[in-house]
């Protein structure tokens, strides 16, 4: 299937290819709405759980983010291959955690439970410590539709 310059079509990812490069990524824009409508775009590490179909990010409660996500929960993230050929996009309503607030607290041991596996500290009392320093948040994402496409290119 080619374009109408002759170049190849995309061809739309099913859900479950959708699925796969979202967790294959470790980094994704994430897109929330701001007070007059426009995007507000941010380049954030996140976790994707696929059978909750929820990205995570983690950040601190005074971020502007934050504030969008409690005003208008609309919110999207996209991400896409190195080569940019294939991309991925999860949109869904938002919701933002409170701070964590004690070490080892739910919310502490989400942020923990974010982290890729070779990132989790031996001991995970300085992180918990860490989190409730900084006022870190959960933002959950709830992916209501994946969709995305791939352009087969060779080179």
């Amino acid at each position: 299937m080619t374009d109408d310059q002759g170049g190849p079509a995309p061809r739309a990812l099913a859900d479950d290819a959708l699925s796969a490069l979202l967790a294959q990524r470790q980094f994704g824009t994430l897109a929330t709405v701001r007070r007059d409508g426009h995007p507000h775009l941010t380049t954030m590490l996140y976790a994707w759980d696929p059978d909750a179909r929820i990205v995570r990010f983690s950040t601190t409660a005074d971020r502007v983010k934050v504030r969008q996500i409690r005003a208008d929960p609309r919110a999207a993230v996209h991400v896409s291959t190195d080569d940019h050929w294939k991309f991925a996009v999860a949109e869904g309503e938002a919701e933002v955690s409170g701070p964590s607030s004690v070490p080892g607290d739910e919310i502490g041991r989400e942020l923990l439970a974010m982290l890729p596996d070779a990132a989790r500290p031996a001991d995970p009392a300085d992180f918990f410590a860490q989190q409730v320093a900084e006022r870190r948040v959960v933002i959950r994402l709830k992916a209501a539709r994946l969709y995305g496409t791939a352009l087969d290119v060779d080179g």
